[in-house]
This record gives C-alpha cells, structure tokens and sequence, in this order.
C-alpha cells in the first residue's frame, strides 16, 4: 500500500515543470499519519526517571544478595546491565538516603538504608492489603478475553503495569479454586493458560459505566479531554460518541467486523484494559500481543489515533505507548494506586538524597576555593548553579548511550518488562 501511494505521488509530480519530490518526503508524510500532536504534559507523564529505574534494579539486587548486604564490587559487575559506566562506588554514593555504603576488610559494601528498608515494608505489606484488589482485577482482565482465559507467559509482560505479584502464580491463584484453574493442553510450558471458571456479574460492568451510574446518567458515554479549539476533533467525538455504548464484557463473535458497532466495542474494551493498568498506559506491542485473546484489529494503531479526544498515542523512544487521557490532570494521574503511592515515596527519597549529595559537594567545592582565597558572590552562585546540574553532567556516573537504537531497546525493556518497577 505504501508503494502504490509513493508510485501514485511520483506519477502526479511527474511533470516537466516541476521536480519531483524526494523519496524522504514521502516517507516523512507516510509516517506522519501514525503521529499525533504531542501533549507536553503527558509526554512527560510518560517520561519515567531513569535513574529512578536504576536504583530500583540496584535495590533488587541488594535484596537478592545473601543477608541483602552487597559487595559493591559485585554491583560494579552489574552496572553494564544497567546501562551504566562509570564507578558503581560513586552511583551509590550520590544517593544517601537510599543506600548505606560502608567500608569492611578494606572492601566496600552496600545495604538498604533504614528509610528504604522502610518503603520496602510498606511496598510488601500494600501488596498483601492489595490481593483481593489483584484477584478482582485479574478476573474482569479474562471476563474481558473472548475464551475467559490467557497465556500465563503473556500475562506476565503486563504484571507490573497491572500491579500483580511476582508469585501471583504460586502464592495467590491456589487460594481461589473455585475461581481460576491453570491448563495446559499442548504439555508446553509456554502454553499454560490461566483460565476464569466463574463469571461475576457484579464485575462485569466498565469504568465508563461506572462514571456514568456516579454521574446519575442511565446512557454511558466516553469523555473527552480535548481543548475546545480542537473543532473537528470535537465533531468526530460527538458523532461517534452518539452512537449506543457497546460493553467490553458482551460477546463480541456476533459484531460484523469493521462495522461502527465492532469499533465501538473495541474502543471501549481498549479504555477498560488501559483503567484497570496502575498508570493507565500500556504499550501498543503488547497490546497487540493479545490480538486474537481480546479481537483486536490487526492495525490497532490506526483505530487509536482515530480517537485523540479518549486516548493519547505516544511514540516515545520510537516505541508507541497509548495513554487514557482521561487518567490524567495536566502531568499527574488522577487516581493513583496505593502500590503507586509507594513507588513515588521511593522516588521522592532518592530525590532527597541526590539533594544532599549536591549540597555536600557544593559545600566541600566552597571551602576549597575559601582556602585559594579566590571566592567571589559571582563565583558563588555560579557555582551553585553548576551542582544543580550535578544528575546530568557527572562524566563518571554517565547513563549508557540512550540514543543508540540497541541501547534504546534495553532501557526501553527496563521501563516497562517485567524488571522494571
């Protein structure tokens, strides 16, 4: 198809009074129907710290280590894993209120600080608070597929986006017999298969169902998020959105496939799978992992950007992402998880230590140029203004090549597989 435009395009501008335009134009146009015009402030909702990630791999392995007490040598070894140069003594370092550094037989070590320790608890003890949560949430996920079950390897590229523990398999699910059962008939492992054995009417009704019994409306609806200058935008959303809301949890294998009635289901099976994700958002790729699982159209991405006003397609780090705009005020999410609740104490404590480190660094380069005699208020706040810096100008500590395609696909991975926080 993009051939047959490019051999169109070429033959109408093939004409003696005008040249015809290169072969990047056409690319740039063709790639520019699968953009939409970015949103600064849920761009950078989906922009996750990255060294955020980085210490909470480093905190993971700290709690793997025997006595959860590491050589720091023994990070050291790790950092290229993490896409990390530069000495691990000096990453860690940079980070007090995370990590207790400490000498011992002349070799350095590294544990959890009392504050993490703390935050590591308290993530623990949500997620146990969180199962009922889990369980409820993992039901309307294989209510929503069209057999009521799903590939268990699968299901694990979404668990952490989707709040489910790392033993969900063997410390939860054979709590509930009478609800989940695994199966597995091709005797692979890769093909076990979690598989719903109740179905609960009481779950199966949508986040937008929900919204409109809150807002007293007997006819749900979608909502959009689009400023009013958006005029067209506004029409397309009105138009569609007036047509009768069709359930995700309704048996979709009577709709005509391509009719409006099979893409109003989908777009409204789409927004309940990005509502029950702990940052309503979720990668494209995986998504379409579960084409067959939930029916979904083989160009998901065009039937996305078909509907701006109810969702945001991103293609940050050349990777699309589909955001809920709805989820959202300006940067922040609106509804947050207590299982996210915790990770942004973490984030705020790393931010306070790497606030320390910059204040201690300052002070020590002060009194240097104190004791040189050459210290002036200019020189002074220069210099302050330089340590606030310190996060993305350290030569030692620097994060690997993120600009570099392969180095892009790792962190990428790390952002949102499953070792990602």
């Amino acid at each position: 198809m993009f051939v047959n435009n490019l051999n169109r395009c070429s033959h109408k501008h093939n004409s003696p009074s005008s040249s015809p335009p290169s072969i990047f134009y056409y690319l740039h146009r063709n790639f520019s129907l699968w953009s939409m015009k970015k949103d600064p402030d849920l761009e950078s909702a989906l922009s996750r710290n990255r060294r955020w990630i980085v210490n909470n791999q480093i905190k993971n392995i700290i709690l793997r280590y025997p006595n959860q007490d590491a050589p720091v040598k023994f990070l050291q070894k790790k950092f290229k894993t993490l896409d990390l140069q530069g000495k691990a003594l000096n990453w860690l370092k940079k980070y007090p209120c995370c990590f207790d550094v400490y000498l011992q037989n002349d070799e350095y070590h590294c544990k959890l600080s009392k504050r993490m320790l703390f935050l590591v608890e308290e993530d623990e003890s949500v997620k146990e608070m969180q199962e009922p949560v889990f369980v409820e949430r993992l039901s309307k996920l294989l209510m929503l597929s069209v057999n009521h079950r799903l590939n268990v390897v699968k299901l694990n590229e979404l668990k952490r986006n989707l709040g489910f523990p790392d033993d969900y398999l063997i410390r939860i699910l054979p709590k509930y017999p009478d609800t989940f059962r695994f199966v597995n008939h091709s005797g692979r492992r890769s093909s076990m298969e979690i598989e719903l054995l109740s179905w609960n009417p009481d779950l199966a009704i949508s986040a937008v169902e929900v919204s409109a019994r809150k807002q007293g409306s007997s006819k749900p609806c979608f909502s959009c998020s689009l400023p009013s200058t958006w005029v067209k935008s506004w029409e397309r959303f009105n138009e569609f959105n007036a047509t009768p809301y069709i359930s995700p949890y309704v048996d979709s294998r009577g709709l005509l496939e391509g009719s409006k009635e099979m893409e109003k289901r989908i777009v409204g099976l789409v927004h309940e799978l990005l509502s029950l994700t702990l940052w309503k958002k979720m990668s494209i790729v995986k998504l379409g992992h579960f084409k067959r699982e939930f029916n979904l159209p083989e160009k998901l991405n065009i039937l996305l950007l078909k509907h701006p006003g109810i969702f945001y397609v991103s293609n940050k780090y050349q990777i699309y992402t589909v955001l809920l705009r709805e989820g959202y005020n300006g940067s922040e999410l609106i509804d947050k998880d207590p299982l996210v609740v915790v990770k942004d104490k973490f984030g705020e404590l790393m931010q306070e230590g790497l606030h320390e480190y910059n204040r201690r660094r300052y002070e020590v380069n002060l009194e240097k140029q104190r004791k040189k005699g050459i210290v002036s208020v200019r020189k002074e706040k220069r210099q302050e203004g330089s340590t606030e810096m310190t996060e993305q100008d350290d030569s030692g500590d620097k994060l690997g090549g993120l600009f570099d395609p392969e180095e892009r696909k790792r962190f990428y991975k790390v952002l949102f597989d499953d070792d990602a926080p």
